[in-house]
């Protein structure tokens, strides 16, 4: 049962992470315009890349203890599909990303998948 809540905290911050990646890069210059020497100054400048970098870390040190108690195959697709969910449904909230019917059957299907994948022995 552990391994699960240390499994919830890693998903959610590496969701955080994208996130705030995301909210950081989102007015960042292009590269096409600037240069890329430009837009990664302006990257390694921007407190919200630097805080979705530790969230990345931390979400790698938890994900990490996950695998030494859960299987791989179990882990890493709950992992990756509860990730997504979180950040679609963030992206809709905060970025004005669009929700339709066919994202939201999408969406069910993943959360029909984690709970399968999590059940299997």
């Amino acid at each position: 049962m552990v391994e699960f809540f240390v499994l919830v905290v890693a998903i959610v911050f590496n969701a955080s992470a994208n996130i705030l990646l995301k909210f950081g890069m989102q007015n960042a210059p292009q590269i096409s315009v600037v240069g890329l020497k430009n837009m990664l100054l302006n990257s390694i400048t921007n407190v919200y890349v630097w805080l979705g970098l530790f969230s990345f870390g931390v979400a790698f040190v938890f994900y990490s203890v996950v695998l030494t108690k859960m299987k791989l195959g179990v882990a890493y697709p709950v992992m990756t599909s509860a990730g997504f969910v979180i950040v679609t449904l963030f992206a809709v909230f905060l970025f004005d990303e669009k929700m339709n019917w066919l994202k939201i059957a999408g969406i069910a299907v993943i959360a029909l998948g984690i709970w399968l994948v999590s059940i299997a022995k």
